[in-house]
C-alpha cells in the first residue's frame, strides 16, 4: 500500500503541472489524499460509482477513475472538470497511480526478502531462488550499516537515508526493529574498508544535520555472496553492542576495530567477576578515587609513557612515579611493567562490560 503522503505528493505535482484538482479515495469514499477541501460531497457518488461496472465516469462536474491492484480495486480517483482535457489528464493520473502500486509492491516483496536474509529466516536454495525472482544479483560485495537512533524512526527517516545513498537500486534500506535501520550497501569492486567508513562517516553527518540529533552507525565485514549477508548483520550488531560498552565517544563502529572488546563482550557474567576477584581481591576499580583513575587512563592514553603522562597531566615526574607506586601497593600490579598493564587494562574492561550488563537487566 502507498503511504498516504507519497499520493498527496504525486496528485500535488501532478495540479502544478496540469492546474486541475485530483482527489484520491478509498472504496468506502473516504479521502486519503486531495488538492481541494470539498471531497466528502462525493462520498455517496464514489461508494455508487465503485459497485458499478464502469471503469470512468463523469459524476456532478467531476471525472471518476478506477485504480486496480492485480484486478482489485485499491482507489478512485477523481479530477475535477468535465472536459476531453481533464479526461484525458485523470487517465494520465490513473496510470502513474497505477505504476507507483506495482512500484511499491515489488519493493515490498525485496523489502521482505531482505529482511528474511538478514534474521536468517531462508533455505539456503529459497535465496537463491527468490534473488533470482526478483532481480537481485546473488554475487557482488556488500556490507551491512545499522543505524541507531534515539527514538523511534518513521518511514520519514528511512525516506531519509535512501536518499542520501542516491536512491541506488542494489542498495536495500529496510528495518526489523523501532530503532534500527539496516543498510544492505552493494560495493564497488575497488571498494575497501577506507571507503566503506568513509560512507559511514558521511550517512552520520547527513543524518545528524537532518534530524538534529546524534546516531550512532555500525557495520560488518565486507561479504561476496548473498548467503553472506546475514553474517556481516550479525556482526554489525555486535559491533554496535560492544562500542555502546568500550568506545562511548565513537559515532561510527568497525566489527574490524573492535579488538578486545569483542572477546570480553562473549564472556560469561560469572567468569568476570572471579576473574575481578582474583585481579583485585574483592577490591574494585570502583574503590579508586578520581585522582587515580585519571592517572591510569592518561597513562594507558600515552603507551605507559611515563614522561608524556606527567606532561599532560602537569605534574612532575616524581608525583606520577608515585602514583604509580601507590597503585601496585594496593593491587599487586605495576602498570609500568607490560604484563602487569595489559591485565589491569582488560580488568578494567571486564567490569565496563559488566556494568554494562546489570544496567541493560533493569
Amino acid at each position: 500500500m502507498i503511504s498516504n503522503q507519497i499520493l498527496q505528493n504525486t496528485i500535488e505535482g501532478l495540479k502544478g503541472i496540469t492546474r486541475i484538482d485530483f482527489c484520491v479515495m478509498d472504496t468506502d469514499g473516504k479521502a486519503l489524499a486531495s488538492t481541494f477541501a470539498e471531497q466528502a460531497d462525493y462520498e455517496e457518488e464514489v461508494v455508487s460509482f465503485v459497485e458499478s461496472p464502469a471503469d470512468s465516469q463523469v459524476v456532478q462536474g467531476c471525472q471518476f477513475f478506477k485504480i486496480f491492484d492485480e484486478h482489485q480495486l485499491e482507489y478512485v480517483l477523481m479530477a475535477r472538470g468535465e472536459s476531453d482535457d481533464v479526461y484525458m489528464v485523470g487517465k494520465i493520473a490513473a496510470f502513474q497511480i497505477q505504476n507507483l502500486l506495482v512500484a511499491y509492491k515489488e519493493r515490498f516483496d525485496k523489502d521482505n526478502f531482505i529482511k528474511n536474509l538478514l534474521l536468517d529466516n531462508l533455505l539456503l536454495v529459497d535465496i537463491y531462488n527468490r534473488a533470482k525472482k526478483l532481480h537481485i544479483d546473488t554475487e557482488v560485495r556488500r556490507v551491512i550499516f545499522i543505524i541507531e537512533t534515539k527514538h523511534e524512526k518513521d518511514s520519514n527517516t528511512l525516506d531519509n537515508v535512501r536518499g542520501m545513498l542516491g536512491g541506488r537500486a542494489r542498495d536495500f534500506v529496510t528495518a526489523v526493529d523501532e530503532k534500527n535501520i539496516i543498510v544492505v550497501k552493494e560495493l564497488e569492486p575497488s571498494d575497501g574498508y577506507p571507503e566503506v567508513d568513509k560512507t559511514a562517516q558521511n550517512l552520520y553527518s547527513l543524518l545528524k544535520e537532518e534530524e538534529g540529533e546524534d546516531v550512532l552507525i555500525a557495520y560488518g565485514t565486507i561479504v561476496g555472496d548473498i548467503k553472506e549477508v546475514s553474517k556481516s548483520y550479525k556482526e554489525a550488531k555486535l559491533a554496535l553492542d560492544v562500542g555502546k560498552i568500550f568506545a562511548g565517544e565513537k559515532n561510527v563502529i568497525a566489527f574490524s576495530a573492535l579488538g578486545i572488546g569483542r572477546l570480553i563482550y562473549q564472556l560469561p557474567i560469572p567468569l568476570c567477576k572471579m576473574f575481578i576477584r582474583e585481579i583485585f581481591e574483592g577490591k574494585s576499580p570502583d574503590d579508586f578515587d578520581e585522582e587515580t583513575l585519571t592517572t591510569i587512563n592518561k597513562f594507558f592514553e600515552n603507551n605507559l609513557n611515563v614522561s608524556e603522562t606527567s606532561r599532560q597531566l602537569y605534574i612532575h615526574r616524581n608525583t606520577l612515579v608515585y602514583r604509580l607506586d601507590k597503585l601496585q601497593k594496593s593491587t599487586g600490579l605495576d602498570l609500568r611493567v607490560f604484563e602487569d598493564a595489559i591485565t589491569f587494562k582488560i580488568a578494567l574492561m571486564v567490569v565496563k562490560y559488566m556494568k554494562y550488563m546489570e544496567s541493560m537487566e533493569y
